[in-house]
């Protein structure tokens, strides 16, 4: 039996006997004869509902049916399938506060529904899935278990129909083969400077050899050579490579091709040409507004640039105030990521509740200071409507990024809660921020920023329901040296609790562990929050004058402490650990546990370890490709006994590190000779071309067509990167399959040999077009 906690569903067994005593003793008060208690089960099912709720413990009665399922020669089972469902229902009807927290879940899991579908729904089908579960909802409605069931669907049907409805409002046209170099006119709506080049965003571009109907939207150019970057809102023309955003490496790995396309992206290039400038009107409307912040974010990095002279810490500097991270060099990202601290350089909740939470303070201090302000004016919620101001205005210049618009939302509710008098930390305010964030960002949703920063959120509300009043009655009579120590003691707890909560994400998404990150987090945290952030706000206001340099030096040797960290601990033995890619179904194992453990306050809540614990070890359980296959048949990978990849040749390009990351590993195996053997002699290579052997298959991985006669009458399966016409082996992976299907994963298996391909993952839908060779 649980204690009572003052709330309903906290009150014992069943949540019900304090409403009931409370009841019936005011019914006593008020001269009303108490109903006489049901003498049986029979007449406790058809009573009515008051002497239902007067019963001293509906535990006491047989769930309904049991008497008949008695006489059946099931009895037993069916006796126990009605006592769980009964147990089920009371255990729902005790934690129904929380059921509001759900609905964002229910949205959440809608919007998966429909990413992993293999092709695109029609428009009524999203609609008829959200009316028939509500229409069941209604008639239901006196159920518990069946009406919070029905719910969730009712919020999952809703997901499924915002994640159709998003994807019909931003579709546009995407590239679909390789243009090679083409002209291109486009107005600059984006300027990122990176360590040897300049990539610019076009808005509307005009590409020759392409009709206006399968003309981009918008297309993302990388710029090298010594050419000074075009500013924005100007109209540009250029030479440029134009090609579709990239598809996977493997089947299962990030998909550019799917966020180009809510991005509004349908094609990247890369260019040596001076951008000469074309006279065109000046943008109006949002498009004016928008290009006028970019503005403001260019001449700051700029002038971080002229001020600061090491180009890591300008570049770290220049992100936490503009938002780029593109200049940072390489090996400084390399040590944030390896020292968990890279989350700091991505503008997010922290960053936008430090600084809208600096000028509530600083409004509220002032305000206080002016005793016929203070004692007239609700000074607390003008301090919170000013927090507000700062945290868009901070969006803004750092070009209100998803991820940053994210945090904005989630500040601006708390500073909402402060003036409505409202608790500022709760479940039900987490809940409604995800719930807008889903609606106007379903696909969002997927990506590691949304996931991994609500997951931080929900675990740190979750603890602190849980600790907040004992630590808040430790904290009070405690000298200055325990405040201290308090302190630091919150920042360790908070740093555990956010580490473990992000770490599934972590693995899924990167296949990493920062095995230090709490430790970097210590020290990184406090000085991001109490030197960088303040001296930040302070080079905003002087930035407008020119006289931001003493600001920015200032801000900077927290930069450069801040980087000693990333650096220190980064470069510690096991600071990173690899790990193999972690599959969807692990991941949602580890979603849902997380969700039932934080979101009920029930003693069931601990089911959620189970999944936990069952979707981590996931990636143990499910085996990797024997060969893999890049779209253009170029790389090919090997695997040997000892479960390294060999590279069909050295490559350090975005599929070789995609395969290897995802295999938890740092370097591949020694390459593919010209003639010899690699990956531990199961492949043996000529001067045409290598045979696989394992588990009694062959397959044969040319480098020239002319082996195809022999290979293909000898093999169990083909591949070259060229046609292969007349090939009758039983299976062939050439050009033509490859530009069909996208790049591939062979599992060589005892029973047979099974082909996972990119599209056969990913299906048919708007953003999965593979680029066709020129």
């Amino acid at each position: 039996m649980e204690k009572s906690g003052g709330r309903r569903g906290e009150t014992g067994d069943d949540g019900h006997r304090l409403l009931n005593s409370e009841f019936s003793a005011a019914t006593v008060r008020r001269g009303v004869p108490r109903p006489s208690r049901p003498r049986d089960g029979h007449a406790r099912r058809f009573g009515s509902p008051v002497t239902e709720g007067l019963a001293s413990d509906p535990e006491d009665s047989p769930p309904a049916g049991a008497a008949h399922a008695k006489d059946s020669p099931f009895g037993p089972v069916l006796c126990a399938l009605a006592a769980g469902w009964s147990r089920l229902g009371r255990e729902l009807e005790a934690d129904r506060d929380r059921w509001i927290l759900w609905l964002p879940v229910g949205l959440g899991g809608g919007v998966a529904l429909y990413f992993a579908l293999p092709a695109e729904p029609p428009g009524w089908a999203s609609m008829a899935t959200v009316g028939v579960p509500a229409l069941l909802m209604i008639l239901l409605r006196s159920r518990p278990a069946a009406l919070a069931g029905l719910m969730l669907l009712v919020a999952v049907a809703g997901g499924f129909a915002l994640a159709a409805l998003r994807t019909v409002l931003v579709e546009r046209p995407m590239l679909t083969r390789d243009l090679g170099f083409v002209t291109v006119t486009g107005r600059v709506m984006a300027v990122e400077r990176q360590p040897d080049a300049v990539r610019v965003t076009l808005a509307d571009p005009v590409v020759d050899r392409l009709k206006p109907a399968e003309t981009p939207g918008a297309v993302r150019i990388r710029i090298t050579g010594r050419h000074p970057p075009p500013q924005p809102g100007t109209v540009i023309r250029l030479r440029t490579s134009l090609s579709p955003p990239a598809p996977p490496a493997e089947p299962g790995a990030f998909d550019f091709q799917r966020r180009a396309f809510f991005m509004g992206l349908g094609g990247v290039g890369f260019s040596t040409s001076r951008p000469e400038l074309v006279e065109a009107p000046p943008p109006g409307g949002w498009r004016a507004v928008s290009i006028a912040f970019e503005t403001a974010r260019a001449y700051i990095a700029r002038r971080v640039a002229e001020t600061i002279p090491d180009p890591a810490e300008a570049g770290v500097t220049a992100a936490l105030l503009n938002g780029e991270e593109a200049a940072i060099p390489e090996p400084t990202m390399e040590a944030f990521r390896n020292s968990g601290l890279a989350h700091l350089l991505s503008i997010s909740g922290l960053h936008v509740g430090i600084a809208a939470g600096i000028l509530y303070h600083l409004v509220r201090a002032l305000l206080a200071l002016v005793p016929f302000v203070a004692l007239r004016w609700p000074i607390k919620k003008i301090a919170a409507l000013s927090g507000i101001l700062s945290a868009l205005a901070y969006t803004m210049l750092v070009g209100a990024p998803l991820p940053t618009l994210r945090s904005v939302l989630m500040t601006g509710l708390v500073m909402v809660a402060i003036i409505a008098d409202r608790d500022p930390l709760s479940m039900r305010l987490v809940a409604f921020a995800a719930v807008v964030t889903i609606a106007t960002d379903p696909e969002g949703m997927l990506g590691p920023s949304f996931q991994m920063s609500f997951a931080a959120v929900v675990a740190l509300i979750a603890v602190y329901e849980r600790v907040g009043a004992p630590l808040a009655e430790l904290r009070q009579g405690l000298g200055w040296i325990g405040q201290a120590l308090f302190y630091v003691g919150g920042i360790m707890l908070t740093s555990v609790i956010a580490t473990a909560a992000t770490t599934p994400f972590s693995l899924f998404h990167f296949q990493q562990i920062a095995f230090y990150g709490v430790l970097s987090n210590m020290i990184a945290i406090p000085l991001t929050s109490f030197w960088v952030m303040p001296w930040s706000l302070v080079s905003y206001a002087l930035l407008p004058f020119g006289v931001e340099g003493p600001a920015l030096v200032a801000m900077n040797w927290g930069v450069r402490g801040i980087i000693a960290t990333a650096e220190f601990f980064g470069s510690l033995p096991g600071a990173a650990l690899l790990v193999p890619a972690m599959p969807a179904a692990g991941f949602a194992a580890v979603v849902s546990g997380g969700i039932w453990l934080c979101a009920w306050t029930r003693r069931w809540r601990w089911w959620g370890l189970v999944a936990i614990v069952a979707g981590l070890a996931s990636p143990a359980l499910v085996a990797r490709p024997d060969l893999l296959v890049s779209v253009d048949g170029r790389l090919m990978a090997a695997r040997g006994p000892d479960g390294r990849l060999s590279l069909s040749r050295d490559s350090e390009g975005r599929v070789a590190d995609t395969w290897l990351r995802r295999d938890g590993a740092r370097e591949p195996d020694e390459p593919w000779p010209e003639v010899g053997t690699a990956a531990g002699g199961r492949l043996r290579c000529d001067a045409l071309g290598c045979l696989y052997r394992l588990n009694g298959r062959t397959v044969a991985l040319l480098r020239a067509p002319d082996a195809l006669p022999e290979d293909c009458a000898a093999a169990d399966l083909v591949i070259v990167a060229q046609p292969a016409r007349g090939c009758r082996a039983p299976l062939v992976v050439d050009r033509w399959r490859l530009r069909r299907e996208g790049a591939q994963a062979i599992f060589l298996d005892p029973g047979g040999i099974r082909l996972d391909s990119v599209r056969g993952l990913r299906g048919d839908r708007p953003w999965t077009g593979l680029p066709v060779p020129p």
